[in-house]
């Protein structure tokens, strides 16, 4: 296992194209991602005094069928707008291919640095999405690989693919679930318990495959419970999920601060660390620390922790 957590296999991807191979060394920061409708210009304008670190702009669910064109017809300004002001920039497209082809030939540009794919169904479904990317990516001469993906799987039958997804490409940055669409599909109501093991699956996934795992456990349908939704978010950081989308502006600082790190957190990491090192250094085999004894996997964990927050 290299340093960075990643296998031997996993670095070197599996069916990866070898052309941008090493886009699987790096990860964006992400925390929040909020969603706003592409064509919703009041939302558009004031969408980077939000807080949060990508703006996904909407092609799918908030835009109904017959303003699909428009959405893609609007993305241009709103991209261009967003990018001045130093905005992180997403689109999420359609799942039918009939769609997917002309939002990825819109979406695609320098300003965009992720494609969030819905309804992902296998690792098949990302190389071809990925195919089709590169050779707009070309034709724009942008560098290939410059666009990532969040993938969102959404139905119980990609439920057993999620590893191989998550490893179906180097643009695979995030993989999540769509709590709302899977919870249809399987009968049952959203919520912490229908969401729990299906969410640790995505966990172990993404972080097997080195990317992160997007997402939270809880039902969010009454964005005013923002108690309940930090505490959601509190448990979810804790079963190590990395970032999160939302469709509502307040909750981007919740996000921020419980999928973030607090400065006394990065603290009391620094001091671990140290506290190792100067162990080792005097050739001491036990560790202790604020009244804990601490080891390899502690030391780890905080390591990572620091990546996070810098």
């Amino acid at each position: 296992m290299r340093s960075d957590g990643r296998s031997a296999e996993g670095r070197a991807g599996l069916n990866r194209p070898a052309q941008h191979k090493d886009l699987s060394m790096t990860l964006p920061n992400w925390r929040s991602l909020l969603f706003v409708p592409a064509t919703a210009e009041r939302f558009v304008a004031r969408a980077h005094t939000r807080g949060a670190d990508v703006i996904i702009l909407d092609l799918e669910d908030s835009i109904p069928p017959p303003e699909k064109e428009a959405a893609r017809a609007a993305l241009p300004a709103a991209a261009a707008a967003l990018h001045a002001e130093g905005q992180a920039l997403a689109v999420r497209i359609n799942r039918a291919l009939d769609l997917a082809v002309p939002d990825i030939a819109a979406a695609i540009r320098p300003e965009v640095s992720a494609l969030m794919l819905p309804k992902v169904m296998g690792p098949e479904h990302i190389r071809l999405l990925s195919e089709v990317v590169a050779t707009r990516e070309a034709a724009l001469g942008m560098p290939l690989g410059h666009t990532r993906f969040i993938g969102i799987v959404e139905t119980p039958q990609a439920l057993p693919n999620l590893a191989a997804i998550a490893l179906a490409d180097p643009r695979m940055a995030a993989l999540g679930l769509g709590s709302e669409d899977l919870s249809t599909e399987l009968e049952a109501v959203p919520g912490a318990d229908m969401l729990y093991p299906f969410g640790m699956m995505v966990v172990a996934a993404a972080r097997g495959a080195g990317i992160l795992p997007l997402g939270s456990i809880g039902a969010f349908a009454d964005f005013r419970d923002l108690e309940g939704y930090r505490a959601s978010l509190q448990r979810s950081r804790k079963l190590g999920f990395a970032c999160t989308a939302c469709i509502h502006p307040a909750h981007v600082p919740i996000i921020n601060e419980e999928y973030g790190v607090a400065p006394a957190e990065a603290d009391r990491a620094r001091r671990l660390i140290a506290a190792f090192e100067e162990a080792l250094a005097a050739g001491q085999g036990a560790v202790a620390f604020e009244g804990a004894m601490i080891d390899l996997p502690v030391v780890e964990r905080a390591r990572r922790l620091l990546a996070r927050a810098r």
